[in-house]
């Protein structure tokens, strides 16, 4: 069984932790050994069974162990799995077994994809992106490196999300076209139930039904 190691102890680390293990429904693929928190407060905690630990202490116990990103603040996450890879980390690919997806579909390294999604064809995901449950995928989207995706989120076909982008629960992001597609700016963050319409500049916060720009990040 491959050895997984979660960075990151909160809820949404929990969370992970469980989808890695339904991976294992049919037959056993995945052994998750640790948590990694960079809060020395919760070192020696146990989690649903699962010990957290120090990033060193984890290196030291499980150098072959591969890295799954456990925050879902996409700039957070970065850092954490920058300082992984550092640490002489590889990256583990994480797609829940009830996922339904088209072989055109290239996915980056240390992706999430939980329950209940489906994406459709010719789609690329960066590294490290993370796609919630019950989400939708349309055809000809790209998704740059740690984009996420809350619950519940439908993107339709043609559209680019940039690096960093963060689509909160319930969101819906209309179509663009092949020769326009519409595009969502690096560290773009869209609010829970917000519609998109048009194009979102780099480094905005758009709400509502149509999402507007609420303040710059």
């Amino acid at each position: 069984m491959k050895r997984i190691a979660i960075y990151g102890a909160g809820g949404h680390g929990r969370e992970v932790a469980w989808l890695v293990q339904s991976c294992n429904r049919d037959k056993g693929v995945y052994q998750v050994v640790c948590f990694v928190d960079d809060n020395e407060a919760k070192h020696g905690a146990v989690l649903n069974g699962i010990p957290v630990m120090s990033l060193a202490m984890a290196s030291q116990r499980f150098p072959r162990a591969s890295v799954v990103g456990g925050v879902g603040t996409p700039r957070i996450r970065q850092r954490l799995m920058e300082k992984a890879a550092a640490a002489g980390f590889e990256f583990a690919t994480i797609i829940h077994p009830g996922v339904d997806l088209s072989p055109w579909v290239e996915i980056g390294a240390g992706t999430v994809i939980c329950a209940g999604c489906v994406l459709t064809t010719n789609i690329t995901l960066g590294r490290h992106v993370q796609i919630n449950v019950d989400c939708t995928i349309h055809h000809d989207v790209l998704m740059g490196d740690y984009a996420t995706l809350g619950p519940g989120v439908h993107v339709s076909g043609c559209v680019h999300l940039g690096e960093r982008s963060r689509v909160g629960t319930g969101a819906v992001i209309i179509n663009g076209t092949k020769e326009h597609p519409l595009v969502i700016g690096d560290d773009v963050i869209i609010g829970a139930g917000a519609c998109v319409t048009k194009s979102i500049p780099p480094g905005l916060t758009v709400v509502g039904v149509p999402a507007k720009p609420i303040r710059r990040t």
